[in-house]
């Protein structure tokens, strides 16, 4: 629509207009708003502004996120970095998911964070972009029964290590998200306390990990109803502990972790 109709319409048609308009767009409008002499019109330009500032900072934001990993690339004059996070440590049932992932370079992914700190619709919505981009990951599952034997740390450090070893891709170096490195990989690694809030390529790794583990108890919640993993993911809530002391633990439960609950 040619800009001189556009501003003859109310309000309400405008701001559907621009709902729909790309953020490489927003600048031509924002200027022909201003100009208008309609108060209306001139406040949607202005709220349009407000939202390209906010775009910025979060492109910035996410660049910052990209610069621990582009620094080592840098002064190691390397290429291949791997990232590696865990989710479900914390669970009494289910299994512990690995993910590495190795970036090429900044993907441009907006609001990437830590995985706890995202909605299940923003992880997603993450998590279809990394397959859209064909971002280089693995991940890595052991079961309930390997955590047994093993005990958490153990197994989410051997998932690890199997995901390192089986990347497919020559690594120089390894960023893990914690205060631990891998015991076993003769390989330069760094340990980031709060990587998955810190470093873009450990945040995917964490998002994709998180996506991953949440489709499995999903699907155990169809066999396991009772237990409400769907709504728990296997983490210890009320609901959770009151339905394991009802009708005991299932064979995706963590024995080693129930010793003092039931």
């Amino acid at each position: 629509m040619e800009i001189n109709e556009l501003l003859k319409q109310n309000s309400k048609f405008i701001k559907n207009f621009v709902s729909n308009i790309e953020f490489e767009q927003y600048p031509y409008y924002i200027n022909q708003f201003s100009l208008s002499e309609k108060k209306s019109i001139q406040n949607i330009g202005i709220s349009m502004s407000k939202k390209l500032d906010k775009l910025e900072k979060e492109k910035l934001r996410i660049q910052d996120m990209y610069e621990y990993e582009k620094n080592i690339k840098i002064s190691d004059n390397i290429n291949n970095v791997l990232c590696l996070d865990e989710v479900g440590r914390g669970p009494l049932a289910g299994p512990v998911v690995v993910c590495g992932v190795m970036l090429e370079n900044n993907p441009n992914i907006l609001y990437v964070n830590d995985s706890k700190k995202l909605s299940e619709e923003k992880r997603k919505d993450i998590y279809s972009q990394i397959i859209k981009k064909n971002i280089q990951y693995k991940t890595e599952i052991l079961d309930n029964n390997i955590i047994d034997e093993l005990n958490i740390f153990n197994a989410t450090y051997k998932a690890m290590s199997n995901v390192a070893y089986n990347f497919g891709k020559h690594i120089e170096h390894i960023l893990i998200d914690g205060n631990q490195i891998i015991k076993d990989i003769n390989i330069d690694q760094t340990a980031v306390i709060k990587g998955d809030s810190k470093i873009l390529g450990i945040a995917l790794a964490s998002i994709i990990a998180k996506v991953t583990r949440d489709g499995m108890m999903i699907e155990y919640d169809k066999i396991y109803p009772q237990y409400h993993f769907s709504k728990n993911k296997g983490y210890g809530t009320k609901e959770h502990i009151d339905a394991l002391k009802k009708y005991g633990p299932c064979p995706i439960h963590r024995q080693s972790f129930l010793k003092n609950i039931i």
